[in-house]
């Protein structure tokens, strides 16, 4: 549940001051009633109509975002582009992403406002894993599917263990379960390579939409949000 007056700040109908006195004034009804309190509480289940037009509620949202380079996965820089800049409509849902991708990294990038969800999918107990394509410049070796299979030391960590799917031509899969600074690039690294081209295809349950160009978006459908939940 949650308070009528925040839930249409939160849908962009005005600050919360300014949707209490159209709340105040008579303009919003909630299940057939016309209310003129603002603390009364709705859910996604209420039918709420504010200047005869029907509103469909939903407290979360979650936007599966092809992401391009040169775009930052922060919600706000003085400088540079960022993911939020690429979502219009949603500016007063206060989106952020679910972890990051390097600025050069392209592909799967989800955004929501359901922080305890984004607190679940990045909890390394949870073993949630990201699966990138990537191509890189150095010699494929037999002995990497075992290597990233064990894990190793990169600096001051031992990585978890990763899957790494050899796809002939120096190009290949790696699914990871953390997500430490640069750390595919710095897996690769370890192994004598140098990573030229690097995608996120997958998290967790969800693939990336292929049909989704690069800086386009979608909202998740509702059974790729109960996926990710059950991720």
């Amino acid at each position: 549940m949650i308070r009528l007056d925040k839930m249409l700040a939160h849908m962009g109908y005005g600050s919360r001051k300014e949707v209490k006195e159209l709340i105040r004034k008579g303009f919003v009804s909630v299940d057939g009633e016309i209310v003129k309190s603002d603390d009364i509480k709705v859910d996604e289940s209420s039918e709420i109509i504010i200047f005869d037009e029907k509103i469909n509620y939903e407290e979360f949202v979650y936007i599966m975002l092809n992401k391009p380079a040169d775009v930052i996965s922060a919600t706000y820089d003085g400088n540079l582009t960022t993911v939020l800049d690429l979502i219009s409509g949603y500016e007063s849902r206060n989106l952020f992403p679910i972890g990051r991708l390097d600025i050069d990294t392209l592909g799967l990038l989800i955004l929501t406002n359901d922080g305890q969800l984004a607190h679940k999918l990045l909890s390394p107990k949870n073993h949630v894993g990201k699966k990138y394509y990537l191509k890189y410049d150095g010699k494929y070796r037999d002995d990497f599917v075992d290597i990233f299979k064990k894990g190793f030391q990169i600096d001051d960590y031992f990585t978890k263990p990763a899957i790494f799917e050899d796809l002939g031509n120096n190009e290949a899969y790696i699914t990871i379960c953390e997500g430490k600074f640069h750390q595919v690039k710095r897996m690769m690294e370890h192994v004598g390579c140098k990573v030229t081209y690097l995608e996120r295809i997958q998290f967790g349950n969800i693939v990336l939409d292929n049909s989704l160009k690069r800086g386009e978006y979608r909202l998740l459908t509702k059974e790729e949000i109960e996926s990710l939940k059950n991720n």
